[in-house]
């Protein structure tokens, strides 16, 4: 997939209007500038963002996803569209999420310096959405309708740090890359689960975790 075929995808197939394009286009020229502060991607994806970064992200609301009709399931069980991304660091996929959706998105982060950026990111795209700079394990534990991670930890540990964050309707989607089925099946009995893999758009042979989660008690 080239950078144009993302950028195509995004219009029109996730619908991202011209001023949302806009912004994401503005959001990369922030990045950019910041690497050269601090290491928030590989540089060599620099090159592939649109691939590697932003369309992979902005794919977890598409519709094959998350539906309009569990959207709203979603809204009505938990109350409002809260979103938890957990482990933000550069801003994938919250910040993304939170620039082409409507979803009110909390962005967990517990580095010091990718707080300061996320704050400002949030800041100067002008997002509805906040960043709470601390561990998961402090993190004041409130419900969320969605909870996503993407490159923060295996899924066993990912589960136990969202557990206080996740109700029995709460809907996970966590991009897992090509070791989804293995990570999946390291929690086997240990927490009952209705995921399903979900091939990624920009890679076949990754999958992307998505369903309800919770923990088997003896």
């Amino acid at each position: 997939m080239t950078e144009e075929d993302a950028q195509i995808i995004l219009r029109d197939q996730l619908h991202v209007s011209r001023e949302t394009f806009e912004r994401i286009v503005y959001f990369i020229a922030l990045l950019t500038e910041e690497m050269q502060s601090q290491n928030l991607i590989s540089a060599s994806s620099l090159d592939h963002i649109w691939v590697r970064h932003i369309l992979d992200s902005a794919q977890l609301v598409a519709p094959h996803i998350l539906s309009d009709e569990k959207r709203v399931q979603l809204h009505n069980d938990i109350g409002g569209k809260r979103w938890l991304d957990m482990g933000s660091g550069a801003g994938f996929p919250g910040i993304i999420i939170a620039l082409i959706s409507d979803w009110q998105v909390t962005l967990l982060e517990s580095r010091t310096r990718r707080i300061e950026y996320l704050e400002r990111m949030v800041e100067k795209l002008d997002l509805d959405a906040s960043v709470a700079g601390a561990r998961a394990e402090v993190f004041e534990a409130e419900p969320y309708s969605v909870i996503s991670a993407r490159a923060f930890a295996p899924l066993p540990k990912t589960l136990r740090l969202a557990a206080p964050f996740s109700t029995a309707n709460t809907q996970y989607i966590l991009p897992k890359g090509r070791n989804a089925r293995n990570e999946l099946l390291e929690i086997e009995g240990k927490w009952s689960n209705s995921m399903k893999i979900i091939p990624s758009m920009t890679d076949s042979d990754a999958g992307i975790l998505v369903g309800t989660v919770e923990a088997n008690h003896d």
